[in-house]
């Protein structure tokens, strides 16, 4: 995606980073997919979809509990919507990367 046009993948050589600037705009790195900031990002990545299947047992769990209370629930959607957001990042990350 491009800041002109957000449904645009910027130019070949390009990964999308797994985060964002503290704005909330898309991080890219020029590589060649080696390197220490590419290997950074495979790693946060690999945590960041870890979690993700963590919350989701968690969030599992809850679901089965009667005693679960309104303010539990809401703090696990928040999460939940964090969690989501990476894992689109990620998948918009991968894809990208496999469109190369």
């Amino acid at each position: 995606m491009t800041e002109e046009n957000p449904g645009e993948a910027p130019a070949t050589g390009l990964r999308l980073l797994p985060w964002t600037t503290v704005d909330g705009r898309p991080c890219y790195l020029s590589t060649d997919g080696s390197g220490p900031v590419s290997a950074l990002a495979d790693s946060v990545e690999e945590i960041q979809l870890g979690m993700g299947e963590e919350l989701l047992c968690h969030a599992r769990a809850m679901l089965a509990d009667p005693k679960a209370t309104d303010v539990e629930f809401r703090y696990l959607a928040r999460c939940l919507v964090a969690a989501l957001g990476d894992a689109l990042r990620v998948a918009d990350c991968r894809a990208t990367a496999a469109r190369r």
